[in-house]
């Protein structure tokens, strides 16, 4: 069966296994056996539903667990009509010296029956950092917006039963936990020097600067108090942000409806990131950070022929699943919707940053608008 030109992912799964799946619950996080053809040998592992509101919809997402011990995420991107948002995210967070995972387009088949387009997504899990060479001694998945690095709950405003709230631990202990609750106690209980000191020793600082960077210019909502990973380094109890979830980007949100482009502040949210920029040394540093980034990686020159390259090579592949919730016409629109977003947003932040009164820190000049 034609592929229309992308990788293959071919599954063969039990009669009676496929059953299960079909009648799960998809809140479910149970289980079932398939077999797996990749790289033209076939491989045990085992199948489960993934995702947050997404687990509702016609077309499901997966994660398999494979017997070499890798996991790979096969999101639907069901709410996304370019099916490129979160491809295009990570490569650009990966391009401004933020580590996001690589990600590849695919068709997938079950018993020779197509279920359609997918985005493989790597897990980012103790494979992830070793292939990368990086230290990595825990590892938190931000799953709801309790992981706001606040005191309180931020839909009801009452006080947090644990600060771990809102987080999944995916490599570690209960250490770890334990490190993670101390550092946001610190946030709230140290102030000047010490709030300094604290943050100088458990924060990547330039790395979060960036993180917040790539969230504000993308226009990810959702991805400040929840969708992020954070790790820590082996070699010094250090966090780092990663990103996670970047569907809603790019001038529609989560749900694939166009949203304002001046939806997200450049100040970005969260009380971990209020805290670094009331301080003046790191306010420098992020206003620095943007107007970087607009002169380089965030411009049409730069992100454009990653867009059409993308959209390109999944084209053909579209045209063949019917799984799709939209229809092809407003699919081969996305580039010019994607490009009409990133001319909008560069306007946008140019002008926040010149309103942005920063105590200490010389005024902004105009940047030059590049297409």
């Amino acid at each position: 069966m034609s592929t229309g030109g992308l990788p293959a992912r071919r599954l063969m799964i039990a009669t009676e296994e496929l059953k299960k799946l079909q009648a799960m619950d998809p809140w479910s996080t149970e289980f079932i056996e398939v077999s797996l053809e990749l790289d033209n040998r076939w491989m045990r592992g085992k199948l489960r539903h993934r995702g947050g509101h997404t687990r509702t919809y016609p077309k499901k997402s997966y994660e398999i667990h494979l017997e070499d011990g890798s996991i790979r995420h096969w999101n639907a991107e069901y709410d996304d009509p370019s099916m490129i948002r979160n491809a295009l995210s990570f490569e650009f967070f990966n391009r401004i010296g933020v580590l996001a995972p690589k990600t590849k387009h695919c068709w997938i088949e079950w018993n020779g029956q197509p279920i359609g387009v997918y985005l493989e997504i790597e897990s980012v899990d103790r494979h992830f950092f070793r292939k990368r060479r990086v230290a990595c001694r825990s590892i938190f998945y931000a799953v709801n917006d309790n992981a706001n690095f606040g005191l309180s709950d931020p839909e009801t405003g009452k006080k947090k039963s644990s600060l771990w709230e809102g987080y999944e631990l995916m490599l570690g202990t209960r250490a770890s936990q334990q490190r993670l609750v101390g550092f946001i106690r610190g946030l709230h209980r140290l102030s000047g020097g010490a709030l300094r000191k604290h943050l100088t020793e458990r924060l990547d600082i330039p790395i979060y600067l960036r993180w917040l960077a790539g969230a504000v210019l993308t226009g990810n909502y959702d991805g400040f108090e929840q969708n992020y990973t954070l790790y820590e380094g082996s070699s010094r109890s250090i966090y780092r942000m990663m990103p996670w979830d970047y569907e809603g980007t790019w001038g529609r949100n989560c749900y694939g409806r166009p949203c304002e482009t001046d939806l997200v502040r450049i100040q970005g949210y969260n009380h971990l990131t209020r805290k670094l920029l009331a301080i003046p040394t790191y306010r420098k540093q992020y206003r620095q950070i943007l107007k970087k980034l607009l002169e380089s990686d965030f411009t049409e020159q730069a992100l454009m022929p990653v867009v059409e390259a993308m959209h390109h090579s999944i084209a053909t592949a579209i045209t063949m699943d019917a799984t799709r919730k939209w229809d092809y016409g407003v699919f081969s629109a996305e580039p010019e919707f994607i490009r009409a977003y990133i001319r909008e947003r560069r306007l946008i932040v140019q002008e926040e940053l010149e309103r942005w009164s920063v105590s200490g820190v010389k005024k902004t000049q105009k940047i030059p608008i590049l297409k």
